[in-house]
């Protein structure tokens, strides 16, 4: 079984649904340390007058260190919510998947909980969903009951899994430790990123963009541009008269 283990992000970047793609079960990482400044809480998207960051506002007691991504909530303003959506409105008002992607966001947005995770996870899922992923099983982490720091942790999430295969990120061949997972019996393959550009607003291209860039420029064709099947293609509609011909 084929199995990724990624923090949960918000409205991350295409190669992160290249491994939900990929994966029979995609574990969302969030049993451990939220990191301040990283891409738990934001994104980047691309506006008229440049990139911009897509920032849910957190609460920041004192005790936030050492805090895992599960218990980090969401600040009382909703006001963001507003803004986010005026913002990808004003930056992709005219963008040919507009409308489509557009049902997406309301749902993203819609989503109603205090707590981080909730919103990421769940967000993450329905992108994927809207991608076309229709095989890929998702579990928290937090759900687990995992011992131990670092790969030991890694490990011990895979064993209770059932997982044959992990897939991983290029930039973890620094410290992931192969013998180990061998001997746990557990295949380690590492992920290669190598995507061709798409037509994209706003200036020179930029492929570090959240995946909802990617659908407003794009929008039923997006999977071509990650993992080379069109989404409509994926979710087209039952017709029963063509699939009776066809078989």
């Amino acid at each position: 079984m084929n199995c990724v283990i990624l923090q949960p992000s918000f409205v991350p970047w295409r190669g992160y649904f290249h491994q939900i793609q990929k994966a029979d079960l995609f574990v969302f990482y969030d049993c451990v340390q939220y990191d301040k400044g990283g891409w738990r809480n934001r994104n980047r998207i691309k506006t008229p007058h440049g990139t911009c960051w897509l920032t849910i506002p957190v609460n920041a007691p004192k005790h936030m260190d050492g805090l895992p991504i599960s218990e980090v909530r969401i600040s009382d303003d909703r006001s963001w919510r507003r803004k986010h959506l005026a913002t990808l409105e004003q930056s992709y008002s005219k963008a040919p998947a507009y409308e489509w992607t557009r049902k997406l966001v309301d749902e993203i947005y819609d989503i109603d909980t205090d707590r981080l995770a909730d919103l990421t996870c769940r967000s993450t899922e329905l992108i994927a969903r809207y991608l076309g992923i229709e095989g890929t099983r998702f579990v928290r982490s937090s759900s687990l009951g995992l011992s131990g720091r670092r790969t030991d942790r890694l490990l011990d999430a895979l064993e209770k899994v059932g997982a044959t295969r992990y897939l991983s990120g290029p930039a973890a061949r620094s410290y992931l430790e192969p013998d180990r997972f061998a001997e746990r019996g557990i295949e380690l393959e590492y992920m290669t990123y190598d995507y061709e550009e798409y037509p994209q607003l706003h200036g020179d291209f930029d492929a570090s963009m959240s995946i909802l860039d990617l659908m407003f420029n794009v929008g039923g064709d997006a999977g071509r541009h990650i993992w080379g099947c069109p989404v409509l293609e994926r979710i087209r509609p039952l017709d029963p008269h063509r699939d009776a011909e066809a078989a």
